[in-house]
């Protein structure tokens, strides 16, 4: 398989990067549409609230595998058609979960449409290999916004749209947009090449595995966005056991709003991004893994205050985004000619920190009520304090450098790589 010539690129244009924040955005958003509607689902389609659990797990599944077998090919063949053709067999799925008949049926629908989303994941580095090397944060952080807006704001507009036409008309719009993106991203991405030369699909796989053994930085930078996306996971899935109940006893529509909060704290991606760019990139991860710790004493309070509860989610999201902005700044100037096996080996680990985040609240919750999942999101995000100091130790040692000189290195693997 023959790799195309690579784009020569000059920056990439306000319109495009627009394009691929959106495409991004509804691709992850389509995992989380089902969330709020399991019991709909489940008593129109005769299933009972295990099997209705399920569809999450599935998306769960099918999204880690596509991970894994899906993004590296980003290095091997041409990426406009591979994202293409992830978002038109995205648009199908999504077409065969409208008009599904039974629960076995869309279980399976959900499942493959999990496994293609992983197309906003090609669409991440292939911005990053579009941008120039000075804005490459900039870039990044802006595409990651329209992923964390589609991820926070999906709940919301499934709510909205069943109680205007039932749950399918969430799975029939998604799939309209889907389609639509598919056919935007063939006209406007210029064709790009994989630089995977003559990798054969499962040298492709063991590459991508292999990237842990040979980049460091990928393995700290993994584990600190890990635990990120756990502390992250930890706050959002907890949160619905506190608002239902005294003194907040919101609606589930009402729950659903809150979504919006997180959304202010994802609209500041850019500016970590922008930080990295001007080469403060281990500044602006040093202070998201510390305002991480920070956001769980407001949340904490926010048991029985509003206003600290809004505070801590803002600052929490925030913080988050400048960790995993920050990281995947740090990850993409590893290896420009593997960059998609570097994001799937990255994703892959980031994102079961999240489900283990997930699965840790609910025990927690119901052993240790709001003051448990507190202390176990401050304590993971203590890690990520903890992973990060370790990172720039080790950085220093390895490079015969002095501890006080830690903000400044580790940066330049590349001449595109940022420094600090």
């Amino acid at each position: 398989m023959t790799a195309t010539r690579p784009h020569t690129n000059g920056g990439l244009s306000r319109g495009l990067l627009l394009l691929m924040s959106v495409a991004t955005g509804l691709a992850a958003a389509g995992n989380y549409f089902a969330q709020p509607l399991l019991d709909l689902i489940g008593r129109e389609l005769g299933v009972g609230p295990s099997l209705a659990a399920l569809i999450v797990t599935a998306a769960q599944g099918g999204y880690a595998l596509g991970l894994i077998l899906l993004v590296p090919l980003g290095d091997l063949v041409e990426r406009r058609r591979l994202a293409m053709s992830l978002y038109a067999a995205t648009a199908v799925f999504l077409l065969v979960s409208a008009t599904a008949a039974n629960g076995t049926m869309l279980l399976a629908s959900t499942a493959l449409t999990a496994l293609t989303s992983v197309g906003a994941q090609v669409v991440v580095p292939f911005a990053a290999t579009l941008a120039d090397p000075a804005e490459r944060g900039r870039v990044v952080g802006t595409v990651m916004t329209g992923l964390m807006l589609g991820l926070l704001l999906a709940r919301t507009a499934s709510g909205a749209l069943s109680e205007l036409g039932g749950w399918r008309t969430v799975y029939w719009v998604n799939a309209a947009l889907m389609a639509l993106m598919a056919v935007l991203l063939r006209v406007f991405l210029p064709r790009l090449g994989g630089d995977g030369g003559r990798l054969s699909y499962p040298g492709l796989l063991r590459s991508t595995v292999a990237m842990f053994r040979y980049e460091p930085l990928l393995r700290w930078r993994a584990g600190i966005a890990a635990l990120s996306l756990a502390s992250f996971s930890v706050l959002w899935t907890a949160l619905t056991f506190l608002l239902v109940r005294s003194p907040y006893n919101w609606s589930e529509s009402a729950i659903g709003l809150f979504g919006l909060v997180g959304a202010a704290g994802a609209l500041t991606a850019t500016v970590a991004g922008r930080l990295a760019d001007r080469g403060h990139v281990q500044r602006v991860s040093g202070a998201g893994t510390v305002l991480l710790v920070a956001s769980w004493l407001a949340i904490a309070a926010g048991a029985r205050s509003l206003a600290w509860l809004l505070a801590g989610v803002i600052v929490l999201d925030l913080a988050h985004q400048a960790v995993l902005n920050s990281s995947q700044n740090v990850i993409y100037a590893l290896r420009p000619e593997a960059r998609n096996r570097i994001n799937s080996a990255f994703l892959t680990v980031f994102f079961i920190g999240g489900a283990v985040g997930s699965a840790l609240a609910s025990v927690v919750w119901v052993h240790g009520g709001w003051t448990g999942v507190c202390v176990l999101g401050a304590t993971l995000s203590a890690g990520t304090v903890a992973l990060w100091v370790l990172e720039r130790i080790t950085v220093d040692r390895a490079a015969g450098k002095p501890p006080k000189a830690s903000v400044h290195q580790g940066d330049d693997l590349t001449p595109a790589a940022s420094t600090n």
